[in-house]
């Protein structure tokens, strides 16, 4: 018996929806349940992985720059511990390549870039406090609040959304401000109760409950999607894309970032903390809501599939040279062991 799904795409009023049941999507198109592979892509012959170095080389010392050593000193101690403690930054990545596929320079887009760096390593400090999901590890390094403590944890989270604002109103040029208001509006959205603070809230509350699909879905498109989305609309907006384009890359977003947690609750159940540089198993131990618990972990790989096949779709209207960078962060999120 076929178990019809929904899930909603772009922004929140949106009327964009995949229909999901156990062999059809879209229009009812069928498809074959396979590992997604690159064979044949138009994608082929991009050196991603030399892409990923440059670009997250050239963030990491922004990053670095962007933060000193100063008084009040533990407190921006913490603040570096996390921010620079390594990761594939494909948040300011995504930012980035997405201002360079509307034709845009990467040193317009690095400010923005960084900064949402900024937003996303606070979701994570918080995200790790005993009050919330409790993690001991991070990047295979202990969490902020086991080295500095909770109440410092918590003010280095504190410090990072108005310090990233801050970092994009002092190091944007060349930007017209009708531009920068709307990448403000973007990020604020995404910051508060209609984005991260909205998942994080929900999923909490859920743990323990039985949880429809689309209640999972609202979860992970505030906790994770939204700020995906952000990345991607405000590179656009930084390039000078115009708003077919910014449609366009915001479905995109939202769809790799529920790749993302599909993948990332796979993992979850079939890797160790060692493989993964965090705790395994942990969403079981606190009974939340994952997508192989409500679809099944079958499902749920054949869920990843289609999600990815829908990202092609999206770049199909670009410049497969630029679009080749989007392409290929999908495919790392597709297919990554931890």
């Amino acid at each position: 018996m076929k178990r019809d799904r929904s899930i909603r795409n772009l922004s929140s009023d949106s009327c964009f929806t995949i229909h999901i049941n156990n062999t059809q999507f879209n229009n009812g198109t069928t498809y074959q349940f396979k590992s997604f592979i690159m064979q044949g892509s138009p994608f082929q012959g991009f050196e991603f992985e030399a892409y990923m170095a440059m670009k997250a080389k050239k963030i990491n010392k922004m990053l670095d720059e962007a933060i000193p050593l100063r008084h009040p000193l533990k407190l921006n101690e913490a603040m570096r511990y996390s921010l620079l403690a390594g990761g594939k930054r494909v948040r300011p990545i995504l930012c980035i390549a997405s201002c360079e596929l509307v034709g845009g320079d990467e040193s317009l887009a690095m400010p923005i870039a960084c900064a949402i760096e900024m937003i996303h390593t606070a979701s994570l400090i918080h995200d790790d406090l005993p009050c919330m999901d409790n993690d001991d590890l991070r990047r295979g390094k202990p969490t902020n609040h086991k080295v500095f403590g909770e109440s410092t944890a918590f003010l280095a989270g504190d410090a990072f959304p108005s310090f990233a604002f801050e970092h994009i109103a002092c190091n944007t040029n060349n930007v017209s401000p009708d531009r920068l208001v709307r990448i403000f509006a973007e990020l604020s959205s995404v910051i508060g109760s209609k984005g991260l603070v909205a998942g994080q809230f929900v999923d909490i509350e859920s743990e323990g409950k039985a949880v429809s699909l689309k209640e999972l879905e609202y979860i992970h498109v505030h906790k994770t999607a939204k700020l995906l989305e952000a990345c991607v609309v405000c590179g656009v907006i930084i390039g000078g894309g115009n708003d077919n384009d910014i449609e366009k890359v915001r479905i995109y977003a939202r769809f790799i970032g529920l790749l993302f947690q599909v993948v990332d609750d796979i993992l979850d159940v079939t890797k160790s903390s060692v493989e993964l540089g965090k705790t395994a198993g942990k969403d079981l131990v606190s009974n939340k809501a994952t997508y192989p618990k409500v679809m099944g972990i079958d499902e749920a790989k054949n869920f990843a599939y289609h999600l990815m096949n829908q990202v092609v779709q999206q770049l199909a209207c670009f410049d497969t040279a630029k679009a080749a960078p989007l392409y290929h962060l999908a495919y790392c999120i597709a297919n990554r062991q931890n």
